[in-house]
């Protein structure tokens, strides 16, 4: 069936085929993003014959990290079977198979599934890497046009990368509604690779992986070396190379090896291809990993172990790295790191050179085979490795012909790991001439031998300040309207609203420092006078990890309580001035919006978050509470919500909620927990794309301005008095018995408890929002005063974490 591009495709309903660790996870990121879920699996022998599906439902609540925004979540996943619930397939507009890595086993459901599935519908293989053309032969000739690969990587809501493999038979309008379905609903970055083995993430990272265990043994490194040496002094992830496999499971990571062993048997790389040998004895032990307790690494107590190789026997973990190798890596100057490498002596230096030319040189001669551009390839290792740059960004970046110079003396010295030379557009004509394969017209496309632009889908074009690559241009097209070096306010070009203020702040982790609160009480002046709406929003991430208790410990030092009120008293005068403004104002939230920049959001007309942000009033953790309105947002929003649902319900039942979490520094785990906490509310937005975020916020404020938004006015409300401290203060005393909490711990969250219940007053007293704060400013100066809230603060500051005291 061809696609009526007049008639916009909407994915209203999912079908996943298998239950496994990958299947359940997809299933739960799709209703993460609110597309509810069938979940099939083979019947169980014994029981319910949905047993299997079930289990699988049931363990998404219990998996660290979680694959569910929020627990209740899993109620959109409806449990099925293969053998009574085919005929839920019609209700169904994407069908992804996600059962294990067999050809034989995926075409014998493909039969299965074929007669139920409605011919208008999109079809997809979750493969690693096997052939979709193969996969594709198992289905009727109807669906074949319907039918790719959609290849999630683990854990599916936390990876960005997800790749799309279509067959000489998919129709090119399905992989742009797909594509579109994957980066704005799930939030996710698409990249299309051909269809080869493992397609391109694997291909790169894996090959990547093979080079670390032939250069690590050439060079005598042990496992956590090699760890140390690969992880963030790489721009990698922080588990390097032997502890991500074994996170991921070693017999995985031996399975997806096999298929470049088997499927690319004339691979000038293919005598590197096999598993190798501590590898296969590892897996053949049943030492797979994390899963099994040990693989690598083993855990003993609270003790690491490594294997090592020689005694097959596991010994305490010692990571060094030597200072002049770690300089190398630290040095910023990309072409300096690896002038510096590649001529150090050092085995540890030779290394890491050899590791990253053996990316280089791979990444060259593989291009062609299995991406349609360079940025594809980097994209994957960005997205799906969580490398800080791709291999062919590092290589630019650190300058093209030098770097190539290097690699081809070391492919004449016999020193890498094929013979095979570099292609030739690497060494002469374009790339040569621009000095990379990233330029500002686009990256380099060796099959028709041109800088390739960026995508035209127009769902690329809400994204606004997605990361370029080295070498392309700015996506940003921006006015700045003010600047100085807390704050900048800006505006986006056409089609973006003219009349929406954006607001950004330029601080460290984007904290609330006195320049930064004066620069937003001006950007509110700024809005007011000549713009319809503002948004406040970062370019990056965090959103603000709160108050700059740098800025306030030297003041507090110097001065006392005294010398920080007039600091507490700006804060709180900011985020009044926030709420009653005289255009609405949006919070942009992505990332981290804590303390100070949780009390900033939840002061404004409304939020839009992405999904992964984690709110919260985390003060109590470095013996403080909320001082800048945020235990006043509390107690009025408990009453709110009595006011809505059940006026004659006890007010203390609403606010109880709000306590323990304020009292315990509960950070949300998404943006959706963050709703159910009360940071959000029902109608505040969530995006799954992050870099669709500012567009979203923009519009959202547009509209407001123009439906005839009105800031809210000041009213009372009652507060849970005297009886309400009693009652949360006993249960203190219980936690404190418990063990549960610190003396010090009861002595705050008393004083939380104190100021959100309105203080010493009748219960269902009325208060005005200067009550509030009057009662918040007072007890957070209090509690700065106690020497055990200065050993938690004087410890954050020095080592990233409180003490618990």
């Amino acid at each position: 069936m061809q696609l009526n591009q007049s008639v916009r495709f909407h994915v209203r309903k999912v079908a996943v085929c298998g239950a496994g660790v990958m299947g359940a996870q997809i299933a739960a990121h799709c209703v993460n993003a609110g597309v509810p879920v069938v979940l099939f699996d083979l019947p169980a022998k014994e029981g319910d014959k949905n047993g299997i599906a079930n289990k699988a439902i049931a363990q998404l609540r219990k998996l660290k990290p979680a694959p569910l925004g929020a627990p209740e979540l899993a109620n959109l996943i409806t449990p099925a079977n293969y053998d009574d619930d085919l005929a839920q397939l019609a209700e169904c507009d994407l069908v992804i198979e996600a059962i294990a890595e067999r050809l034989d086993w995926k075409r014998d459901l493909y039969h299965k599934l074929a007669p139920a599935i409605r011919p208008d519908a999109i079809v997809a293989s979750n493969t690693s890497g096997l052939s979709i053309t193969q996969l594709s032969q198992a289905l009727p000739d109807a669906l074949r046009p319907r039918f790719c690969g959609v290849h999630f990587f683990n854990p599916p809501r936390y990876m960005t990368l997800v790749e799309l493999i279509p067959t000489a038979d998919t129709q090119p309008e399905l992989l742009d509604i797909l594509e579109t379905f994957l980066v704005s609903t799930l939030g996710k970055g698409v990249v299309r690779a051909k269809d080869t083995p493992n397609f391109v993430g694997n291909r790169i990272g894996v090959f990547g992986i093979l080079s670390v265990f032939a250069q690590a043994e050439k060079f005598g490194l042990t496992y956590e070396q090699v760890d140390e040496l690969t992880g963030v002094r790489l721009g990698r992830a922080k588990s390097g190379t032997f502890r991500t496999a074994d996170v991921v499971g070693l017999d995985t990571l031996a399975h997806v090896i096999r298929t470049m062993q088997d499927q690319l048997p004339d691979d000038p790389f293919h005598a590197h291809y096999g598993v190798p040998p501590v590898l296969a004895a590892l897996v053949e032990q049943g030492a797979l990993g994390q899963k099994t307790g040990a693989g690598f690494y083993r855990k003993e107590g609270k003790t690491i172990m490594r294997l090592d190789p020689a005694s097959k026997q596991y010994v305490p973990a010692d990571a060094k790295v030597d200072d002049s190798v770690a300089a190398m890596l630290a040095e910023r100057d990309p072409a300096k790191k690896l002038q510096a490498l590649h001529d150090s002596d050092h085995p540890q230096a030779q290394f890491v050179w050899a590791v990253l030319r053996d990316s280089f040189h791979y990444s060259a001669v593989h291009l062609a085979d299995i991406a349609a551009t360079a940025r594809q390839l980097d994209l994957a290792m960005k997205w799906g490795f969580g490398h800080a740059q791709g291999p062919f960004e590092i290589w630019q970046a650190a300058g093209w012909q030098q770097v190539a110079k290097w690699i081809q003396q070391d492919i004449q010295d016999g020193k890498t790991l094929s013979s095979a030379p570099l292609p030739e557009w690497a060494t002469q004509g374009p790339v040569w001439e621009a000095r990379g394969v990233h330029t500002p017209t686009g990256s380099w496309n060796p099959h028709d031998k041109r800088f390739e632009g960026r995508s035209t889908l127009p769902v690329y074009e809400r994204q606004i300040a997605a990361p370029r690559l080295v070498g392309e241009a700015d996506s940003l097209e921006s006015t700045t309207v003010y600047e100085d070096e807390a704050v900048r306010c800006w505006t986006l070009p056409a089609p973006h609203p003219a009349d929406v203020l954006i607001l950004s702040f330029k601080s460290k982790m984007n904290t609330l420092g006195p320049d930064v609160v004066r620069g937003i009480v001006h950007a509110v002046d700024l809005a007011e006078a000549s713009y319809s709406a503002l948004v406040i929003g970062q370019l990056g991430e965090p959103f603000s990890a709160g108050a700059d208790l740098k800025a306030m410990l030297p003041v507090f030092e110097q001065g006392g309580p005294a010398a920080v009120e007039p600091i507490e008293r700006e804060m709180q005068d900011m985020v009044l001035r926030l709420r009653y403004a005289q255009v609405p104002v949006v919070a942009a939230l992505a990332g981290m919006a804590l303390g100070g920049g949780c009390e900033l959001s939840v002061h404004c007309a409304h939020r839009v978050a992405h999904f992964e942000t984690y709110i919260g009033l985390v003060e109590a953790g470095i013996g403080l509470l909320p001082g800048a309105g945020g235990l006043a947002y509390c107690a009025r929003r408990a009453a709110q919500q009595q006011a809505e649902s059940a006026p004659d319900a006890p007010l203390l039942a609403y606010l109880k909620k709000f306590a323990m979490t304020v009292a315990t520094a509960q950070v949300s785990s998404s943006a959706l927990d963050a709703r159910n906490i009360g940071y959000l509310l029902p109608s505040d937005a969530i995006v799954m794309q992050r870099y669709e975020l500012l567009y979203v916020a923009a519009r959202q404020a547009h509209t407001m301005a123009e439906s005839g938004w009105r800031a809210p006015l000041p009213q009372r409300f009652p507060v849970a008095g005297r009886d309400g401290i009693a009652t949360l203060t006993a249960q203190l005393v219980n936690m404190k018995v418990g063990g549960y909490i610190s003396e010090h711990d009861f002595t705050v969250a008393e004083k939380i408890a104190h100021v959100l219940c309105g203080g010493d007053v009748d219960p269902n007293s009325l208060v005005d929002e200067a009550w509030m704060l009057t009662l918040e400013r007072e007890a957070f100066l209090h509690l700065l005063t106690q020497p055990k809230t200065q050993e938690r603060i004087a410890s954050l500051l020095k080592t990233g974490k409180p003490v618990r005291n």
